[in-house]
């Protein structure tokens, strides 16, 4: 039987940047991925480093984008000298638009919030946006400058991060699905993969929409909770286009409320995206296509002679509450780390560093409390008693 010190199920960017964070540690590390690592919601993404509240639900993630973003130079510093791959990291930042009758309000309301939770940010006319910018589209009303804000091709990333974890140590496994966590006791031992029994001390779940095809095994008699109770993760879809054009050139972010458009430094210009609850389905349809164009098209018109070079879709993990799933179970060796949403890239490097304090020391320093798996098991524990006492 195979023995690690840390199994990580899930071989995408979070999975990865755990692995290369706790191989540092001199642990011995595995990576399972139950297809080609690093190809799932990581590999569809934009790329956006964006810590700003894109909900009223999202203003609790606000501490651990800031500090996942703080973290980020360092992080791609160490991913690109132990992978001697570049991430194409760029921090040009971001013009956010504002259109309609109350479009400065919004662009004021915006920039207020950004102040209170720490966030850089300044009021611009769409006049003074355009010289930075001449493609912007004339319905912007106001525009928002977000300075601090960052890209990074999250394709590039991934690789150069499961390259940067192979060079310090871990293994790494494609096409092996785990199909169980198995268990001694109160303890999570290992898991089952393919036939094979793997033995571990610590197991973390990072399989973003996937968490829900692991089931629960026992060595020993005994009941345990199943995975979906601490990670309650749908997928929810994403469609995304890559275009290229001969006149328009961006150099930093445009968003809106309806899309946004991230340049990357070959040419190609990124447009998205779509939020749809279509299971597992992963496809481009047309509505898909034309939503994306019709946000790009009003946010740089110029765009109406691009070549779409590229289309895809991918699955975002969500969860009820929209906040991601990180920290230990109260079943020893078992941790997780999934739920990202539509943060996995910026993200990160904090949850690496959160899980990595935790299993090597038994603590962090950050306060992750917000985000904890038993959150889910303490509401529903809170739920089913409330209905024993009204029906008793």
């Amino acid at each position: 039987m195979s023995s690690f010190d840390v199994i990580i199920v899930g071989g995408g960017l979070v999975g990865g940047s755990i692995a290369f964070q706790l191989a540092a540690e001199k642990l011995r590390v595995a990576v399972l991925d139950r297809n080609v690592p690093g190809r799932e919601a990581s590999w569809a993404a934009a790329g956006m480093l964006s810590p700003g509240p894109d909900s009223s639900e999202a203003s609790a993630l606000v501490p651990l984008a800031k500090e996942s973003l703080r973290l980020y130079p360092e992080f791609i510093a160490a991913i690109e000298q132990a992978s001697n791959k570049s991430t194409d990291f760029t921090r040009n930042g971001t013009f956010e638009m504002f259109r309609g009758p109350e479009a400065e309000n919004a662009r004021d309301k915006m920039v207020a919030q950004f102040h209170h939770l720490g966030l850089a940010a300044a009021a611009m006319s769409p006049n003074e946006a355009r010289k930075h910018e001449p493609s912007l589209g004339p319905q912007a009303g106001a525009i928002a400058w977000l300075p601090e804000e960052a890209t990074v091709d999250p394709r590039r990333l991934v690789e150069a991060v499961l390259a940067a974890a192979k060079q310090r140590g871990t293994e790494i496994r494609a096409n092996c699905p785990v199909d169980a966590l198995l268990y001694e006791g109160n303890a999570c031992v290992g898991v089952l993969a393919g036939g094979e029994k793997i033995a571990a001390q610590q197991v973390v779940v990072a399989a973003g929409s996937f968490c829900g095809t692991i089931s629960d095994r026992a060595h020993e008699v005994g009941s345990h909770p199943q995975l979906r109770q601490y990670a309650p993760v749908h997928p929810v879809r994403g469609q995304m286009l890559a275009l290229r054009s001969l006149t328009v050139q961006l150099k930093k972010v445009l968003r809106s409320q309806y899309g946004y458009l991230v340049p990357r430094r070959d040419g190609r210009i990124i447009a998205g995206s779509t939020l749809e609850d279509a299971g597992f389905v992963k496809q481009v349809t047309p509505q898909g296509v034309r939503q994306i164009l019709d946000a790009a098209l009003e946010l740089a018109p110029a765009l109406v002679d691009a070549k779409i070079v590229e289309e895809w879709s991918g699955l975002r993990p969500g969860t009820p509450d929209l906040l991601p799933i990180i920290g230990p179970s109260d079943i020893a060796g078992l941790w997780l780390a999934t739920g990202h949403y539509r943060n996995g890239i910026l993200l990160a490097p904090a949850t690496a560093m959160i899980m990595r304090d935790w299993i090597v020391t038994g603590k962090s320093n950050f306060n992750a409390e917000s985000f904890s798996p038993l959150r889910f098991t303490a509401a529903k524990s809170h739920a089913q008693a409330n209905r024993g006492a009204s029906g008793a």
